[in-house]
């Protein structure tokens, strides 16, 4: 069950889904009764539903793609065949846990007006005991972050408050900063492209298009970066990282300088505090991955820990430097990681060459 949160927790950076600028800023407290009773929001329309996408298992790595054990030792990196048999790729699946997104709004206190996006976790009732330690997982992580006003990132999602229904639910309620994600983003882009017809009267228009989605996309990553950095600086994991995971206050392209990323979905985040390496239900797997890697010590479980979600944000640089520059259809995340993973066997190098040598294929 949710409960009332420290009056440490308590505080909010100013509503809105503006940009903010990096000076400093004052901060109002906001109450315990506004952050847990419900009668303090107002739901509006369903947005949508989906699943977490969380790392599940790990498997060998496999070579795909080349003949011989030549071209199979140039992509070794240096490594022996040992220490390549023990490299490990993510297999990323979907939880069983389907959540719903509403729109709403806060109609009492200090923050009246402001706009809200409930994140909506299945209850008890329907048997959903995984969905609890989800949104308890979630709910106290955004706490953690959010403990000290004067540090704050704005690259994560700001929680506002989090209460339980009649029904089990578990509704946490943060600040609508924008709704679209990355992969949203990626979507539009990829299928803008096949309606797109080339521009006769300015031959400088396709040239002038692709520096905007370049800028676009080198903030939107920058700004997830910046997040995750800050969550391991906190001695926290994500552990579920990827285009999905990443939410966007825009997905036009010509107002990339207003563009302000912000990584949600914590519900897998992971405490790597030498004091709580090794607690948590959620974490079991993540332990038992470092354990077969060699990870033997609390040193060598954090280090992987970390390992592990920058591996995920490798994927997703990957994923928005291919994907919003393809026409629709012609590549996706899965096969991309595949490619890198099986066939490239993780050599940037190489595949940056076969890249620039399929460009005709892959690229607009």
């Amino acid at each position: 069950m949710l409960k009332a949160l420290p009056a440490r927790f308590l505080v909010s950076p100013e509503p809105g889904g503006r940009r903010r600028s990096p000076r400093p800023r004052s901060l109002r407290p906001i109450s315990a009764a506004l952050m847990t009773n419900p009668a303090y929001f107002e739901v509006g329309r369903l947005l949508g539903s989906y699943g977490f996408m969380n790392i599940t298992s790990y498997s060998s790595s496999q070579s795909g793609g080349f003949p011989n054990d030549a071209v199979n030792q140039d992509l070794s990196l240096g490594y022996s065949p040992e220490e390549i048999e023990r490299l490990r790729v993510q297999d990323v699946g979907e939880g069983q846990v389907k959540i719903r997104l509403y729109e709403g709004r806060v109609v009492q206190g200090p923050l009246k007006g402001t706009q809200t996006v409930f994140k909506v976790y299945p209850g008890a009732i329907a048997g959903a005991s995984e969905a609890n330690l989800m949104a308890l997982n979630e709910l106290r992580t955004h706490a953690f972050l959010q403990s000290d006003a004067r540090d704050i990132c704005e690259n994560i999602q700001f929680l506002l408050g989090a209460f339980e229904t009649a029904t089990g639910e578990q509704w946490l309620a943060f600040r609508d900063d924008g709704r679209y994600s990355a992969a949203d983003y990626a979507k539009i882009t990829s299928e803008r492209q096949l309606k797109e017809r080339p521009n006769f009267w300015n031959p400088y228009d396709r040239a002038y298009k692709l520096e905007l989605r370049k800028y676009f996309v080198l903030r939107l990553l920058n700004g997830a970066m910046c997040g995750l950095v800050h969550m391991h600086n906190h001695d926290r994991l994500h552990q579920s990282l990827g285009p999905s995971s990443v939410v966007l206050n825009t997905v036009a392209e010509k107002n990339g300088y207003y563009l302000l990323p912000q990584l949600r979905d914590l519900a897998f985040s992971v405490d790597i505090g030498y004091s709580s390496m090794g607690v948590g239900a959620l974490s079991d797997g993540l332990w038992r991955r470092a354990s077969a890697a060699g990870a033997s010590t609390p040193l060598e479980k954090r280090a992987f820990g970390v390992a592990d979600d920058i591996y995920g944000a490798g994927l997703l640089i990957a994923y928005m430097a291919f994907i919003p520059f393809c026409k629709a259809g012609i590549m996706d995340g899965i096969s991309l990681q595949r490619l890198l993973e099986n066939t490239f066997r993780l050599d940037i190098y190489a595949a940056r060459e076969y890249e620039s040598l399929e460009q005709n294929i892959y690229m607009v």
